[in-house]
């Protein structure tokens, strides 16, 4: 026995078939499944990024490379639905007022100087990233020492110290006030040709670690030698009996109330 009949049901979406022996219904069943637009919503957790991250991205619904992280607002190239997804709960950053600039890095001439200011809510899920927080600007130094870097250093080797008394003083003669001499330790930067000339000068080689004595008598009115130099900074000397021998030197430190060891040198 074979079929009887059979029913097509086009309302139904499906096809019956009915027959005398067995029945059997075949449905089929029209799934329209609405094409979504693809981007940052189909992403997982987290579905926007903070900064530039390249991994972040997703497609759009051509198939093509679209980009959920922050730095894509820069680009150009976001997601459609960037807007509606990551901004919504985003958190922009927000920071504190500028700090007061700080001291010439050079207390002499040309330095810098800076000021910065801390975050006071860092960004997240996506919101605008924080701006400079460091600023630096030139300076130029004018500290109350810098006139003692425009001095030139006169020196001689400890050879013309006098430490012998005078024979032809009278009693009746005032003697001048001998004052406390002091040491100061100075590193040698440079030195020109003019010094191998003379056997005390030729020692006058960069990086040579100096002591120069200040006595009495080559002390000015404010109790120093000229041109003792500046600590960390760079000042000039030259030889008083060697022409053309001259340099310079940076002072590292100083000790009041003593003698330099033998053979060392003078301010004049």
């Amino acid at each position: 026995m074979g079929a009887q009949g059979g029913v097509w049901s086009a309302g139904g979406g499906g096809f019956v078939m009915c027959g005398s022996l067995f029945t059997w219904t075949l449905i089929v069943v029209v799934v329209v499944v609405s094409r979504v637009e693809a981007g940052c919503g189909e992403r997982e957790n987290p579905t926007c990024c903070t900064g530039r991250n390249n991994e972040c991205f997703e497609h759009t619904k051509r198939r093509t490379v679209c980009y959920c992280d922050t730095y894509c607002q820069k680009t150009g190239d976001c997601c459609d639905d960037y807007q509606r997804v990551c901004q919504i709960s985003a958190i922009d950053c927000v920071v504190g007022s500028w700090g007061g600039w700080s001291s010439c890095t050079s207390p002499c001439g040309v330095g810098s100087t800076e000021r910065s200011r801390r975050v006071s809510v860092p960004p997240r899920n996506g919101g605008t990233p924080c701006p400079d927080l460091r600023q630096r600007r030139g300076c130029f130094g004018n500290d109350a020492v810098c006139s003692g870097a425009k001095e030139v250093a006169k020196i001689l080797p400890d050879s013309f110290k006098r430490s012998f008394k005078d024979p032809w003083r009278r009693p009746h003669m005032l003697m001048k006030e001998e004052k406390a001499s002091y040491c100061v330790y100075l590193r040698l930067t440079q030195s020109s040709a003019a010094c191998k000339l003379r056997l005390w000068s030729a020692q006058l080689v960069r990086e040579r670690l100096v002591c120069v004595e200040c006595q009495s008598d080559a002390m000015s009115k404010s109790d120093r030698c000229s041109g003792d130099g500046i600590e960390k900074n760079r000042t000039f000397w030259a030889a008083a009996s060697v022409p053309g021998c001259h340099g310079s030197w940076v002072r590292e430190s100083s000790s009041e109330g003593c003698h330099c060891a033998p053979y060392s040198l003078l301010f004049v």
